[in-house]
């Protein structure tokens, strides 16, 4: 099966659309990537026209997009069933429009019954391809699109005769609050009537909701009032809509029938579906949720006094904005001329091949004459002439900063900032973008905020996007067929209205981690703050919040203790009552996630040094990597299905191997790292499970896991790593911590001879926290649990999957419960914690998955290996962990005179004046060992265990060195050949 990636392209219709294909071109696909944030290489837009289809297009027998908000973080899964009548292929093209906002998480087809599931990796810097095939060079000198618009997801396959394919898509974004509504966009363009066609959004939150509202479905510049079901042309929900509310909740559901669809458009291209909402607001510091370790915080005050502002508008006058674009510019800046406030002071500058200044050197308050010159100015522009970009924002940036310089005192508590509108690239002056940045960050200084706005199709848009991004500002884009005037008054709206500058989110230092951006310039009536973070104390009982910003009076500080038990209960309480099901797990940290891959995006964007963009770039890609987002960083690679000459779908390769014997040792490292068959790791939403293997089906034994319990001793390995051993002949638990080498493989069981049974630990390096008194840290990254008695089997570990090899080989995801049974093994996986693995009826090891959710530089997804029943093992067993299972190991008190630092000492009062200092030690064999108390947190921090720490990597403690329980490869079944420790 061919390998190919997904990409999303900027166009302007959504279709599930078939065309039809030679059988010869079944088999030859394109690939293509995403842009990887280069001005030169954006998506492809594909060109405005309906193909005409063929009568052998595959039929839509349903589509569905469902979308579970859950305070603000939107869930949406797509699923789209096509059906090929025909006894030949057909080619089916899947595209839907997603929000630029938003994350892809999953896509999934389904063809012939076979599943091709997806698999996000890192982007590669360089995408190199072989002579002959497409360079992505398609994809350049093509407008980029921003936040606030669509793009689309496309795909391509080859539907077998007379056969049925599905598409199973799944996306996140947090929606943005704007002027006091939350908005959520459905696209449904299934570009045919569709028999079975739903469109479901359920909202849950936190606090009541206030406001609620469907539009009629909105296509092209105006929302259309088509299908709305009334007669006296009153706008109202689209027909069939049914909306269910109560305080909290809502479930809003859209199945129009062919009918219904057919009277709104006979082409399919029904429109968008878009819910609006707000919720009260909590006065103080906001609303606060916690969930799983991480919380969230929205910020939005009301009833604040309006700040005033400072604001230069810089327009665009070059030949290319006559006509409809100049017309619309001047009808927005008149209507925003009379909504500004009297506080306010204001000025325009005009760019072309010249720079014009309407009032040089000052900016003029609002007053009635001002305003009417003002008006008079605007309405004697004439375009003309090239676009001298820089020159316009260094003319605006002088004005503002003069001005600021002159009236320092008197506008402490005003907002200041430029409001910059082009429809073009530079072309006159300064051309080259990165000047252009560097000349305007110096221009700005951090004194205020640059807003910009493209217009239109011929914009550089990442060269806005870069200069509002350093200035503390946004960039919005302005469709070319859309109304400039009224968007351009909406985007106003947006920002015309500031009611606090400087904020600051802080909270307890010793509460939270990892936090999303906490600091912003200002904020806007009717928008919204968000930030979110780890909870790093989870046994703290409440977080302190304290939140200061300035407004047009004073400065304002506002504090609050919450908690964190309480809160957590509340979200918990409100997701269990209004049942929304699976997307409620983890939404907190996903949303965490996803804020955290936009800050890392943004950092890269600002950037300076090409070490900064790297650890941006990393840190992001990381993050989203961890949580199967389709970044800018990372891309989707998918299998296709493979049509044979017939029409019929190819068997896969897969389907007719299976490995009876196991691999050569030299070679199973290797094996488990580039092994595709694998199906990969990412989050599936509301869709149907996807089958293990070819193999692992057609396996009898193959089942789900009863949900049985299993004992775990404390005997174990694990985190970074720590060794945690219970010695049950001393009722004793004692620790340790093994500093190892990445790369190095640890003998951690070994009973070769008797049982048969050898336990190996691969290690991984990581860098250490800052601070810490480790060079490095370690964990285990694979381990192989190899039995060979009654004959030889093995199972080899990772985060991601398990191989299971006893006579037939089976791979396995962690990320699915499943049991098998075969008659040397035994083997339970619950899905992303743990695997329990029972030789020969008795020995049993639990090995846990350990994900990170949250990646700091210095944390890795590893395992944790712990012995759960020893019995099957003989008395000779060795390693790590093996040698302690037999041993009896007292502890006793080491008298002196001196007190040792680091150690819990005991004192012994012999009398009034005398005092006896000791300290506490291990015995074992002829050896003793120092100790000192310790706690340790184990099974995935579920429980704490006090033991007895043995330092200086367990020296004394376990027999010989550190190097003889290096073995050569993760296979190494080699008995342990030292003698008794001889220190």
């Amino acid at each position: 099966m061919l390998l190919i990636v997904l990409v999303l392209y900027l166009c302007p219709v959504f279709q599930c659309q078939t065309e039809d294909t030679e059988l010869s071109e079944d088999v030859g696909f394109e690939e293509y990537t995403i842009s990887d944030m280069d001005p030169n290489s954006a998506p492809l837009r594909i060109p405005r026209q309906v193909k005409t289809t063929k009568e052998t297009k595959p039929h839509i027998q349903e589509l569905s997009v469902q979308t579970t908000i859950i305070s603000r973080y939107a869930f949406t899964a797509v699923s789209c069933s096509m059906l090929n009548r025909h006894s030949a292929a057909t080619q089916g093209v899947f595209q839907f429009y997603i929000p630029t906002a938003a994350y892809i998480t999953n896509f999934t087809m389904i063809v012939g019954g076979r599943v091709f599931p997806s698999q996000v990796k890192a982007k590669e810097k360089k995408m190199k391809k072989e002579g002959g095939e497409n360079n992505g060079k398609k994809n350049k000198n093509t407008p980029e699109q921003s936040e606030g618009e669509m793009e689309v997801f496309r795909m391509e396959v080859t539907i077998p005769g007379r056969n049925r394919a599905m598409f199973l898509l799944t996306y996140e974004e947090l929606l943005q609050r704007r002027l006091g509504r939350y908005e959520h966009v459905i696209s449904v363009r299934p570009m045919q009537l569709v028999s079975r066609l739903s469109v479901g959004v359920t909202i849950v939150e936190h606090s009541r909701i206030t406001y609620l509202e469907v539009l009629p479905l909105r296509n092209g510049k105006t929302p259309s009032s088509n299908g709305n079901g009334k007669a006296d042309g009153k706008v109202g929900p689209p027909v069939s809509t049914v909306v269910n509310q109560n305080e909290t909740f809502c479930k809003i559901s859209f199945t129009p029938n062919i009918a219904q669809q057919a009277k709104i458009a006979t082409n399919g291209m029904l429109g968008e579906f878009v819910v609006r909402y707000d919720v009260e607001r909590e006065i103080g510091i906001g609303d606060v949720q916690v969930l799983d370790g991480h919380f969230v915080h929205y910020f939005a005050p009301k009833d604040l006094p309006v700040v005033s502002k400072n604001v230069v508008f810089v327009i665009d006058t070059s030949a290319s904005m006559v006509g409809t674009k100049i017309r619309q510019t001047k009808e927005a800046l008149f209507t925003i001329l009379r909504e500004l406030r009297p506080n306010d002071h204001f000025n325009f500058v005009t760019f072309s091949n010249r720079i014009r200044v309407w009032q040089p050197g000052k900016l003029v308050p609002v007053t009635p004459n001002n305003v009417r010159d003002a008006k008079k100015f605007i309405y004697m522009i004439s375009p003309t002439g090239g676009t001298d970009i820089n020159g316009g924002i260094q003319t605006g940036s002088a004005l503002l900063s003069d001005y600021l310089s002159s009236k320092e005192e008197s506008h402490h508590n005003s907002v200041s900032l430029i409001i910059f509108l082009t429809d073009g690239r530079p072309t006159v002056g300064v051309v080259q973008s990165p000047v252009i940045i560097g000349n305007t960050k110096a221009a700005v200084q951090e004194r205020f905020c640059l807003f910009t706005i493209g217009m239109g199709d011929d914009v550089d848009y990442r060269l806005l996007e870069r200069m509002s991004l350093e200035n503390c500002g946004t960039m919005r884009r302005i469709p070319e067929d859309a109304d400039a005037s009224v968007m351009l008054k909406g985007f106003y709206d947006e920002i015309g209205t500031p009611l606090l500058s400087d904020i600051r989110v802080e909270y307890s230092e010793d509460a939270v981690e990892y936090i999303t951006q906490n600091l912003f310039t200002n904020y806007f009536n009717g928008s919204e703050l968000v930030v979110a973070g780890k909870l790093s104390n989870r046994s703290s009982d409440s977080l302190h919040v304290q939140v200061t910003a300035s407004n047009s009076e004073r400065s304002i500080v506002l504090e609050k203790d919450v908690s964190i038990h309480e809160q957590e209960q509340e979200t918990e309480r409100r997701l269990a009552e209004a049942e929304a099901g699976p997307n409620a797990n983890g939404y907190v940290e996903r949303l965490w996630g996803y804020l955290s891959v936009k800050d890392g995006l943004k950092g890269r964007l600002r950037s300076q040094t090409s070490a900064e963009r790297e650890n941006y770039t990393q840190h992001a890609t990381n993050l989203s990597l961890t949580y199967n987002f389709l970044t800018p960083l990372t891309q989707m690679i998918v299998e296709k299905p493979q049509v044979l000459a017939d029409g019929t779908l190819a068997q896969a390769q897969k389907e007719a191997e299976a490995t009876k014997a196991p691999p050569p040792a030299e070679s199973s490292n290797q094996l488990s790292e580039d092994d595709n068959s694998l199906t990969p790791q990412s989050l599936q939403r509301n869709q149907p499970p996807k089958p293990i293997s070819a193999v692992s089906k057609a396996t009898s034994g193959v089942s789900k896991p009863a949900k049985t319990s299993v004992t775990l001793s404390k005997t174990s390995a694990d985190g970074d790593p720590h060794f945690v051993v219970e010695v049950p002949h001393s009722k004793l638990t004692m620790c340790f911590n093994i500093n190892g080498e990445p790369g190095h493989i640890l003998r951690l069981v070994t009973d070769h001879k008797h049982s048969g049974v050898t336990v190996n630990g691969a290690l991984i390096g990581a860098p250490a926290p800052a601070g810490s008194h480790k060079d490095q840290r370690t964990y285990f990254s694979t381990i192989t649990i190899v039995a060979d008695k009654p004959r030889r089997s093995y199972i080899e570990v990772t985060p991601q999957k398990v191989i299971l090899d006893d006579r037939e080989r089976m791979i396995l995801p962690s990320s699915s419960s499943i049991s098998i049974e075969t008659a040397n093994l035994a083997v339970v996986i619950i899905a992303n914690t743990n695997l329990t693995v029972t030789i020969q009826g008795t020995i049993q090891f639990v090995i846990l998955f350990h994900h990170y959710k949250n990646p700091a530089p210095y944390q890795r997804d590893h395992l944790g290996f712990y012995i759960a029943n020893s019995k099957g093992l003989s008395k000779e067993t060795h390693g790590l962990l093996g040698q302690f299972l037999y041993e009896d190991i007292g502890l006793t008190q080491l008298p002196g005179n001196f007190s040792m630092a680091g150690v819990n000492s005991t004192q012994e009062t012999l009398g009034k004046n005398i005092t006896l200092t000791s300290y506490p030690a291990l015995k074992l064999k002829d050896r003793t060992v120092t100790v000192i108390k310790k706690s340790r947190r184990i099974y995935s921090g579920k429980q704490t265990v006090d033991c007895w720490f043995a330092k200086n990597n367990a020296a004394k403690l376990i027999d010989g060195q550190y190097s003889d329980y290096v073995v050569s490869h993760l296979f190494d079944t080699g008995d342990w050949a030292n003698g008794t420790n001889t220190h």
